[in-house]
């Protein structure tokens, strides 16, 4: 009966580990294919990219003001009775009207310059799409740089917690034989639950970042990163050519030559305006006093004399958006140049940094090997041991940290020369 209930209860709890669901598998993609979904699906993108069908809107509205206009009526009228003398029809009882009224412009300048300035604003709208898309693409590579900074942080810890899970096996030995202490053992023991503590820290950041790049690419969860990025430290161009390949400088220019033409075009809300109209008409029946067929040709012209100040009250509007547009891209420029000067130092400092972190790191590794050594000889304490295993691990974060400031760096170089995305 025991080897039957033992039988059932096996079954039973493999019954409810095959219910259970497997954990999916992450995805893992490169760098170029994490920036390549990013920006052909981030929603983002898209809803930056139908502020151009609302420019192409406004345009089309704008051009409809300077063009013919056609329409046509049909009206038919029911007397009473008709209306007439010595047998003549002056108005029949009933009758139908067909006209048709076309018109137009044969001077808008403001119009036309509104058509104008319309056109611009098209333009300011596909460099949006183009800026947000940049946004877009460093956003992706720093969630993914982050993914490798803190895998890297992960190998550190791992390789920490074994360096002290073999000390505490060690000290664990030594206690039984009789030649160690407790307190060497429980030294050896926090040690290793410090080093826990960090690796799970490690993992949730991870964790958070995969989530980061997971959202970006607007997957159904978290990304992996597949392999650690290679950026080749660009060379440096003249100033007219990296200014002209930024797409929020490209931004800045399209707007202050938009607010500038807006501005200088306001003198064109004094001129005139002129419509032509050519109006047929078709009546039946015909009456004494109307014939069956008629059109009439007009010309007309408005020019306002006085507005109560109105049109220069607009015009300092847009001359005041001019300027603050033109300052506002001699900011940027003014920006973009400690961009670029920052970045370059960054990559060479972080580039000296690193191969300090690096040496730290081996030597940090010798004394570690040394003072296990001396330890297992006697000749070196406990905490000699624990301290240089503290000293080698924190020498491998740092250089841990020290290549990823060197990829940021370099990305950072990249962007600010306008040569990412590509």
């Amino acid at each position: 009966m025991r080897a039957v209930g033992l039988v059932v209860a096996l079954l039973a709890c493999s019954t409810r580990a095959a219910a259970q669901p497997a954990t999916p598998v992450m995805e893992r993609v490169t760098f170029d294919e994490a920036v390549a979904r990013a920006l052909a699906r981030n929603p983002t993108v898209a809803q930056a990219a139908t502020g151009i069908v609302r420019a192409e809107g406004f345009l089309q509205q704008a051009r409809a003001a300077t063009r013919p206009t056609l329409g046509v009526g049909l009206s038919t009228a029911v007397l009473d009775s008709g209306r007439g003398f010595d047998d003549l029809v002056v108005q029949p009882r009933t009758q139908t009207l067909l006209s048709a009224e076309a018109s137009v412009p044969v001077l808008a300048a403001s119009q036309w310059a509104a058509a104008t300035q319309a056109r611009d604003q098209i333009d300011i709208a596909r460099l949006s799409v183009t800026d947000v898309r940049k946004e877009i693409a460093s956003a992706t590579a720093e969630a993914y740089l982050a993914i490798i900074a803190f895998q890297r942080q992960i190998d550190v810890n791992l390789r920490a917690r074994e360096t002290a899970q073999a000390h505490l096996e060690y000290a664990q030995k030594r206690l039984a034989g009789g030649a160690g202490t407790r307190l060497n053992e429980r030294r050896a023991a926090q040690d290793v639950a410090s080093d826990e503590a960090r690796l799970e820290i490690a993992r949730l950041a991870a964790r958070r970042a995969q989530e980061a790049l997971g959202v970006l690419m607007a997957a159904d969860g978290p990304v992996d990163a597949a392999a650690e990025p290679a950026f080749d430290v660009p060379t440096i161009a003249d100033e007219p050519t990296w200014m002209a390949a930024r797409s929020d400088l490209q931004l800045f220019t399209a707007t202050e030559r938009a607010a500038d033409r807006t501005w200088r075009d306001s003198f064109k809300d004094y001129f005139p305006t002129v419509f032509a109209s050519f109006d047929p008409q078709a009546v039946t029946p015909s009456s004494l006093f109307q014939p069956s067929r008629t059109w009439r040709l007009t010309f007309s012209a408005s020019q306002p004399i006085f507005d109560a100040g109105q049109r220069k009250g607009v015009a300092r509007v847009r001359e005041a958006a001019a300027t603050s547009s033109r300052l506002q891209l001699a900011s940027a420029q003014i920006q973009a140049r400690a961009e670029v000067r920052m970045a370059q130092e960054g990559v060479r400092s972080t580039e000296r940094a690193l191969e300090s972190f690096r040496l730290a790191a081996q030597h940090a590794q010798e004394v570690l090997s040394i003072t296990n050594t001396a330890f297992e000889a006697g000749a070196s304490t406990n905490l000699e041991v624990i301290d240089a295993q503290r000293s080698a691990r924190d020498a491998d974060a740092a250089a841990a940290i020290g290549a990823d400031a060197v990829s940021r760096s370099r990305l950072e170089l990249l962007i600010a020369l306008g040569r990412f995305p590509q």
